[in-house]
């Protein structure tokens, strides 16, 4: 068990943000603890107020979740940079203050996007999972927990779109079967994107089938962590609209605008949820 203390940081926050679909909160004699599945491995983590609990090795923390969490950047900097007088951005962020940037698995982040399209989060989990079912690799957790890998760009390569509709895919089955066949064979070079800068990588993945403006966005924020990436939704187009109707001021927070984003996304998502339940 390795533990960590940081202020800005909320499990729950990061689970909700919708950036990630293989993390969920667990219930009944685990309520309280998040299982994720990233690069391979199993986790399982708890929060005690600004205390996080997560249940693997240091060097396995040190080698991939320390990463993964982007626990190296200091949140509360993001946050005091925030012109006080933009006090929508101010109530967003403080609302939703333990969100952080994850780093994930850029194959991953292609795919789980494709689905995300006109898509609600609650059913883009489902398709992944399914996804992950049908045609990753099963593993075992040390606790004995099956889970499954991400599929390769290989094995989703060789599904028939037939097969992908299988998984509640619809319209995507295509944009997936495509894609994976363009990675397989070399039409893109994932592992170059990285070195890249942002204009760059987007415009390279805005050549694989399914792939428009703001799933490019989408994949170089929560997968190559380019964190000028601004990604519009639904969402942060009504905020954009209702809040910003000049423009959102990107020249004022430049390399900090994709985590303003997902302040905006959250606080537009679950603050209405909560007053509304309220």
């Amino acid at each position: 068990m390795v533990q960590i203390t940081n202020d800005h940081f909320s499990i729950t926050q990061i689970s909700r943000s919708g950036q990630c679909f293989r993390m969920n909160e667990l219930t009944q004699e685990k309520a309280g603890t998040v299982a994720v599945v990233a690069f391979g491995k199993y986790l399982e983590l708890h929060q005690d107020d600004n205390r996080i609990f997560f249940d693997c090795t240091q060097e396995e923390y040190d080698c991939i979740w320390k990463n993964y969490f982007d626990m190296e950047t200091d949140y509360a900097e993001v946050i005091r940079g925030i012109d006080a007088a933009d006090m929508y951005l101010v109530s967003a962020a403080a609302f939703g203050a333990g969100i952080r940037i994850l780093h994930q698995e850029l194959w991953e982040m292609i795919i789980s996007f494709i689905i995300s399209q006109q898509n609600n989060i609650k059913r883009i989990r489902k398709c992944v999972q399914l996804l992950c079912e049908k045609y990753g690799e099963q593993k075992e957790a040390k606790n004995g927990v099956v889970y499954y890998e991400f599929p390769t760009p290989d094995a989703l390569s060789k599904a028939s779109i037939e097969d992908l509709y299988a998984c509640n895919l619809g319209y995507r089955s295509r944009y997936i079967y495509e894609t994976a066949n363009a990675v397989v064979h070399k039409e893109i070079d994932l592992e170059s994107l990285s070195a890249l800068d942002y204009e760059a990588a987007n415009k390279e993945l805005l050549k694989l089938c399914g792939v428009g403006k703001k799933v490019a966005d989408c994949i170089c924020l929560f997968a190559l962590h380019k964190t000028e990436a601004f990604p519009r939704d639904t969402h942060i187009n009504k905020v954009l609209a209702a809040q910003y109707p000049n423009g959102f001021p990107f020249e004022k927070y430049g390399g900090n605008s994709g985590i303003l984003q997902q302040y905006l996304f959250y606080y537009d998502l679950e603050h209405k949820e909560a007053v509304q339940e309220s």
